[in-house]
Order: structure tokens, then C-alpha cells, then sequence
């Protein structure tokens, strides 16, 4: 699925971080942070604006955890699976979100990009297992009913947006 993507917010960005190479981690944090992700668009594209090759770019942008090449959805759901998390009872709060959103292990973004579902190792929340994100507002204590309730409240935030 191909977007059409706005260089100029691209340039905009560039001339933000001084053209520099030097700031190439910081160039992908701004264009993350603009579309969701890092449109495969860019890349040839900075590296012609940076003089730098494209498979550098790539290699930096697939070395660090949090660049995603993939589109994100509008609300990015993380739900911790650490051991505090998992021992309250985390999986059955994803696999209840996961049967909501029609998603899976391998499918992580709704059709619509409205939403995204990850798990991770750590929110650093312990004592407030089981924990999730929403665009990183934590949200402790939850159960598979909670996370259900606060679904359908995102919901409703899009449909009246």
C-alpha cells in the first residue's frame, strides 16, 4: 500500500536538523513521529539530500527498535508481557483486543491505520500489572474487560473527530 507523501514536510525537516548526517537519527525520529512511520518514499530522498547511500539510511533505520517501516495506526496500543505483567494476567487482556480489532500475532495494524497492537518485554509500570499504552498514556491495573471499555472510548474519540 503505497501513501502519497509530502516531501516538502520531509525538506521542512531537513532543514530543521541542518542537512547534516550527523543528525540522521533525529531526521527519522521527525519523520516518524510526522507520518507514523518511515515511508519507504524517503529513503532515496534523503539519501540524496545527505549524500549518504540509501542502504545506510536503512541499516540505521532497521538497527534501532523503535523505527517502524511498516504504517502504524492512529492509536498505538502496547500491552506489557513482562513478568509482573504476564503473571496479573496480561495475554488474556491481548487476545481479547486482539478478537475486538480482528487482528493477530502477524497482522499488528487495523485496515483503517486507527489501530496498532504490540506487545512488549518492559513499560517499567510493575506495580501496576498488568499495564498498556495507548500512545504511551499508561493505563494500570487493567483486566480484558477495562481494555474493552477503553476501546470502545477510542472509538468514539475517532468517530467524532
Amino acid at each position: 500500500m503505497t501513501h502519497n507523501i509530502d516531501l516538502s514536510k520531509v525538506e521542512a525537516i531537513l532543514e530543521k536538523n541542518g542537512f547534516k548526517q550527523q543528525a540522521i537519527i533525529s531526521i527519522l525520529q521527525d519523520i516518524q513521529e510526522e507520518y507514523h512511520y518511515l515511508p519507504k518514499e524517503v529513503f532515496p530522498y534523503l539519501a540524496k539530500k545527505l549524500n549518504m547511500s540509501e542502504a545506510r539510511i536503512y541499516s540505521i533505520a532497521t538497527f534501532y527498535e523503535n523505527f517502524s517501516l511498516e504504517p502504524k495506526g492512529k492509536y498505538v496500543i502496547k500491552i506489557c508481557d513482562g513478568t509482573a505483567c504476564h503473571v496479573r494476567k496480561s495475554i488474556p487482556i491481548l487476545e481479547k483486543l486482539r478478537s475486538e480489532l480482528g487482528l493477530s500475532e502477524k497482522k499488528k495494524t487495523t485496515d483503517d491505520l486507527n489501530f496498532t497492537l504490540e506487545t512488549v518485554s518492559c513499560l517499567g509500570a510493575c506495580g501496576l500489572a498488568p499495564v498498556l499504552t495507548v500512545n504511551d498514556v499508561v493505563y494500570p491495573e487493567m483486566t480484558p474487560e477495562k481494555a474493552v471499555a477503553l476501546l470502545k472510548t477510542l472509538k468514539e474519540e475517532i468517530e467524532n473527530a
